[in-house]
């Protein structure tokens, strides 16, 4: 009875078709290429959050720097009314001859500012700027088109990061 079970496991083992060498070979490539493609994704995902992190990063930099400038600017300030004080002998003139020098430059940035704006106003200044500005939109239509399509994922993610940034 166990010799007859036996015999019959044997020959339902014997009788199921075994796959072919090349089709298990394939199933391992698939799965190699899955596990590729998962860890390709994990580097574009730590990328994006890597230059997310850079985006950040340098927001607050520039905020510093801004901080910095301004306070390196007051110090200036500070020490060349000093040095006016000393040279005056009056606090009050060293800070009238300050203000007048900050009115000054506020003068000037203000009357460079508006002949720019004037010269933006021209005619012949309108006609380069629409000029520059569809010859750049041209080109970024024509890198557009000479890159392959992106799939819809690529493409959402592409819309991800410049939200992001």
């Amino acid at each position: 009875m166990i010799e007859d079970e036996y015999a019959t496991d044997e020959r339902a083992a014997s009788e199921a078709p075994t796959p072919p060498r090349w089709l298990q070979d394939l199933g391992e490539a698939a799965a190699a290429l899955r596990e590729l493609a998962q860890a390709q994704w994990q580097l574009v995902e730590a990328e994006l959050r890597l230059a997310r992190s850079a985006a950040r990063t340098l927001m607050v930099v520039s905020v510093l720097v801004v901080v910095f400038a301004v306070a390196l600017g007051l110090t200036v300030l500070g020490l060349l009314g000093f040095a006016l004080s000393l040279w005056l002998g009056s606090w009050l003139w060293a800070l009238l001859v300050l203000a007048g020098l900050l009115v000054l430059g506020l003068g000037c940035s203000v009357a460079l500012g508006r002949r720019c704006l004037h010269w933006l106003s021209l005619p012949d200044t309108r006609t380069q700027w629409r000029a520059f500005t569809s010859q750049a939109g041209a080109s970024t239509s024509a890198k557009r088109q000479s890159r392959p399509q992106q799939s819809d994922q690529e493409a959402s993610v592409d819309e991800t990061t410049s939200q992001d940034i």
